[in-house]
Order: structure tokens, then sequence, then C-alpha cells
């Protein structure tokens, strides 16, 4: 992309092959995501040193340029972030003495796909290991995705009144709560406001790989404390707010060890647990 192109796309409204991201002197994780975006689909240039402001693009440089660059590269030529190696291409722009990076990211290779966050793997193994082991843990995910859904952030005290509701009121419960609130930040999956006390969701880990969006779909099935469910019931339950699952179908379960699938009326997929429901 040459500087003229560059910058009459900074004047345009609209567009889906660029985006535009701060980092002055430091790499920000969602430049990560937006990685795995154009790799999966058809690649895309990443554009460092704009502001983003509600819609309104902003030059403000890199400060940081050798930091920055280095450390976005390296990112991309390991396995530490993503999954495969991305051969990005670099290119660095002046404009009224600021320092543009410019980073066009390739559509990945057939065999590479999908492309994702090793973190987010890591992440929805945690989260569907707790969910099969802990009902608790369960319970309060399925709240707190609930509440999100519904008016996009949570306070911590009406997460906490429902969890007595359902289990009683007594101070360990209040209090169990707050530290799977918690365990929600620390992971990531939910980031406090200028509130106190108010929550909201970060942005959600797309889960690509359907052999982990079945595993999740499992400790779903597990954690539900039922043997039976529609498919479509868990892939869309509140429990798993912090994800998105690739769609999943009677043909990608065929072959799972763990799980049957049955047809029940004429276009519901239902899934059932094979053998005693203990995940692997």
């Amino acid at each position: 992309m040459v500087k003229d192109e560059l910058i009459a796309r900074l004047k345009r409204c609209e567009w889906n092959d660029v985006e535009f991201k701060r980092a002055q002197r430091d790499v920000p994780n969602d430049a990560y995501t937006t990685v795995s975006a154009f790799s999966n689909t058809a690649g895309g240039w990443l554009v460092f040193g704009v502001k983003d402001t509600n819609g309104q693009l902003e030059i403000v440089g890199v400060i940081e340029v050798d930091k920055v660059q280095n450390d976005f590269l390296s990112c991309l030529r390991t396995t530490d972030k993503l999954n495969c190696l991305i051969d990005a291409q670099e290119d660095m722009v002046e404009h009224d003495g600021k320092t543009l990076l410019v980073f066009y990211v390739p559509e990945a290779c057939r065999h590479d796909k999908p492309v994702y966050l090793n973190r987010d793997i890591r992440v929805a193994v945690h989260w569907g290991m707790t969910m099969a082991v802990y009902p608790f843990f369960s319970a309060v995910a399925e709240i707190v995705g609930r509440l999100v859904r519904l008016q996009g952030t949570c306070a911590a005290a009406h997460v906490q009144r429902r969890v007595c509701e359902q289990l009683g009121e007594r101070e360990t419960v209040a209090r169990a709560a707050r530290r799977i609130l918690r365990c929600f930040v620390d992971w990531g999956v939910m980031q406090e406001t200028q509130k106190k006390g108010v929550y909201q969701a970060a942005p959600v880990r797309a889960v690509l790989d359907k052999q982990l969006a079945a595993w999740l779909t499992e400790a779903t099935l597990i954690a539900s404390g039922s043997d039976t469910s529609a498919l479509k019931t868990l892939a869309q339950t509140p429990a798993l707010f912090p994800f998105s699952l690739v769609p999943l179908y009677a043909a990608d379960l065929e072959c799972h060890d763990r799980l049957e699938l049955f047809r029940q009326s004429l276009d519901e997929d239902m899934v059932a647990l094979r053998g005693n429901g203990t995940l692997i």
C-alpha cells in the first residue's frame, strides 16, 4: 500500500481489508485477533500509528518504532501467539513528521486454516474443564452470560443475588461468586468498567477448530447435568459467552467417541453422552 492510497483510505468511511491501531509504544493484543481474521479470510492491511475514536481516524504516529515493529514481527514469525507462522510484509510510511507502520497480512494457506490465537485455546480448554468439573462455576458463567447478553454489562451484586436465589442465602455462596467473577477477569473474558463492581465482556473469542468446538459442546452437556440436549441449545448457551463456536453439523460429530447424535422431529439435531459422561 503506497502512501497516497493509505492517506486516501483514512478519509473514507468504509473498508473491509484495513484496520488501524494506535500502537504508539506497544502492540495491542487485539492486533493479533485482526491478524487471525485476515489470515482466515482474504488477507488485509494492518496500520499502526492511527487513533480511532468512534470512527474518526487521526494520525498520531508510532513513537517506539523499532520496538513495536520487532515485537509484532517476532510474534508472527513464531508460534507464541498464533498456531502457525504468518508471513507478513512490512513497510514504513512518513506523514507530516509522523511514522506509520504498515503490515500486509496474507490469506493463510488452506492447510494452515483456521488460524487462531493460542491463548484462546488455553482459555477455552480451561473453561470447558472447569465447567464440567465444578457445577458452581458453570452456574455463575450462565448467569453472567445472560446478564451480558441482556444489558452488555453485569454488576457483581446482581450476579451474587441471582446465585443466592438458586443456591440459598449464604455468605459462602456470595463470596464464592465474587471469586469466580475475579477469575473471569484474570482469564481475560471479563473487563472491569469505570464503575466499581460492574464488569463488561471482553471481545468474544472465535473457536474455529471443529474438534475444540465439539469438545466444548461435550463439556457444556456434562455441566448441564443432562445426558441429552439439542445441539443448537448447547452451542448458544449463555455459559459459553466468552466464545463464538464454529457451527457444528451432524457430519462433524458422527465419528466422535463420546457424543452420539440423533435427529428429533424433522430438523432438530440432538446430542447425547455415550458411556458415563466423563470428559477426557
